[in-house]
């Protein structure tokens, strides 16, 4: 990394945790939390989830610290067993909820005093739209459970620390899928609602940016994540800008978007189009002034540091080229 780059450059994304600061842990992908097996939480209980609960929010201290000293300011957290089978208990049930809290609280003030945003995408099986009552409930108990840890860091409750998910489906009638989300938002507390987006899907048969915008945002204020990459399976005749600018106008505070590019354009092997390239080769222009962009690569950091590095060298050339030497301050 370049020591002067964050006078000129901030950089947002979703990033690895560093194989080198990975001992004691299993980490491979973004940050991999200690989970357990069933057969674990029905041998240890409830001290053992808090241990692994007050282990993996005191990673998240690591890694922001981390992040903040290598110029990456968005940190997207997985959600995959955060707090182990938090489904199964209250969290105010762990013996350990106390330094929990704590930790937590460490993390938010650490993450507000370097304006630094945080994001949960909850998995896949979190279908709020769905026609079954269950999977509704199970989706239910599963952002209540985002909220609450978003909640123990004492991170305000607003879209700069957004829930990001999808609609999960159309169900043979986006209208009444369109209804079933709305009645649903009703449901869920403020930790959840006040903070959930809705992100365009990669498929033309499910949910872009231009029914996301006139048929959820309208009945729910959810803002509307712009996914570039996914835009490109479900535009609707829009182009790139178009879909920006439509999502954008549904975000108070500055909007986020998902960036990342297609493996095959990179020339690696995928099974199908949507799958996304281990690195990017930039980051649209203007795409970087009006957004804090997640870059989702499974290059992660190294994909971050790629384009920090190619923002340098263009800063740099910019500068020597035009005989510009005064700061000159940009914002990703």
């Amino acid at each position: 990394m370049h020591p002067n780059l964050s006078s000129t450059c901030y950089i947002h994304a979703w990033i690895r945790w560093p194989q080198q600061y990975a001992a004691g842990s299993a980490i491979t992908g973004e940050m991999q939390p200690r989970d357990a097996k069933r057969k674990h939480r029905e041998k240890k209980g409830l001290p053992y989830a808090g241990e692994l609960a007050e282990q993996n929010f005191d990673d998240l201290l690591t890694i922001l610290k981390w992040n903040h000293e290598h110029d990456i300011g968005f940190y997207r957290c997985t959600s995959q067993s955060f707090v182990p089978w938090n489904s199964q208990y209250e969290i105010e049930a762990l013996p350990n909820i106390d330094t929990i809290r704590k930790i937590a609280a460490t993390c938010g003030k650490f993450i507000q005093n370097h304006d630094m945003r945080l994001s949960f995408h909850p998995d896949y099986f979190v279908k709020p739209a769905s026609t079954t009552q269950s999977t509704r409930e199970k989706a239910r108990k599963s952002l209540e459970n985002h909220g609450t840890w978003l909640d123990l860091m004492n991170l305000p409750q607003t879209t700069e620390y957004p829930i990001n998910i999808h609609m999960g489906g159309h169900y043979g009638d986006k209208e009444e899928t369109a209804d079933r989300f709305a009645a649903f938002i009703e449901t869920v507390s403020s930790s959840v609602v006040d903070r959930l987006v809705i992100e365009n899907d990669d498929n033309p048969n499910l949910w872009s940016v231009t029914e996301l915008v006139e048929d959820i945002y309208p009945t729910t204020g959810c803002p509307v994540t712009f996914d570039y990459h996914h835009h490109a399976f479900s535009a609707e005749g829009t182009t790139y800008r178009e879909g920006f600018e439509l999502a954008a106008e549904t975000w108070d505070p500055r909007p986020v978007t998902h960036y990342s590019e297609p493996a095959v354009l990179h020339g690696e092997d995928a099974g199908r189009p949507q799958t996304h390239s281990s690195y990017v080769n930039r980051v649209p222009s203007w795409l970087r002034s009006q957004a804090d962009i997640m870059i989702e690569c499974d290059g992660k950091e190294l994909a971050v540091d790629r384009i920090q590095t190619a923002t340098y060298n263009w800063y740099q050339s910019v500068c020597f080229c035009s005989g510009i030497f005064q700061r000159v301050s940009f914002y990703w």
